[in-house]
């Protein structure tokens, strides 16, 4: 298992939304997060639902990343460092679903609601919580990579841009702080959804 600390994240939810971010998360755990980006475009490929569904993909990607950092700040031990920048990084994503949210009643969708979370043993110490950082900011980088082929207007498109510039930054900043090299590799490497689907079935909780 290439990342075995996203395997403890439960997302609790049945809407298509939850599902997908289950199928992505299990996916960087079994396969490595270089995985994470193909599959989700195969998966918006074929739930389709236009751009509010991939807006509503993204939001409940948003919920997760913010309700980490704000239960992280509340539960984790964190030095200045890492206090500071899990600050900065909140209220980033809270903005975000705040974002995202307005898109999506903008083009006359609902917005998706936020699932529920356990993060397992994220916050047991600064070091645990690094190491579920890194992996879950690079999780958030190949997701929009991987929804970004499937959005036809130009204004979300150039949106979700904006938003995974940022989410990038995030997460070249945890791994810096963790010690980790910025990146692994200037390309990441493509898999098929069905690859991916046999193999996270057993780590995708409903």
């Amino acid at each position: 298992m290439k990342n075995p600390e996203l395997a403890t994240i439960d997302v609790q939810g049945l809407n298509r939304q939850a599902f997908m971010v289950k199928g992505a998360i299990a996916a960087g755990s079994v396969y490595g997060l270089a995985s994470v980006a193909p599959f989700v475009s195969e998966a918006l490929a074929q739930e389709g639902g236009g751009d509010v569904g991939i807006l509503n993909f993204a939001l409940t990607l948003e919920y997760l990343e913010s309700a980490f950092y704000e239960q992280a700040l509340k539960n984790a031990n964190l030095g200045a460092d890492a206090k500071k920048l899990a600050t900065t990084i909140q209220k980033n994503e809270a903005e975000h679903v705040d974002a995202l949210t307005e898109a999506v009643k903008s083009l006359g969708g609902t917005p998706a609601k936020a699932p529920m979370v356990d993060f397992g043993k994220a916050f047991a110490n600064e070091k645990s919580f690094l190491k579920t950082a890194q992996t879950f900011e690079d999780l958030g980088v190949g997701a929009y990579n991987g929804a970004a082929p499937m959005i036809k207007s130009k204004e979300v498109l150039g949106s979700a841009g904006s938003i995974v510039q940022v989410e990038a930054r995030h997460a070249a900043a945890i791994r810096e702080l963790n010690g980790q090299p910025i990146t692994e590799a200037a390309f990441d490497k493509a898999l098929k959804m069905d690859q991916v689907l046999q193999a996270v079935k057993p780590y995708v909780k409903s």
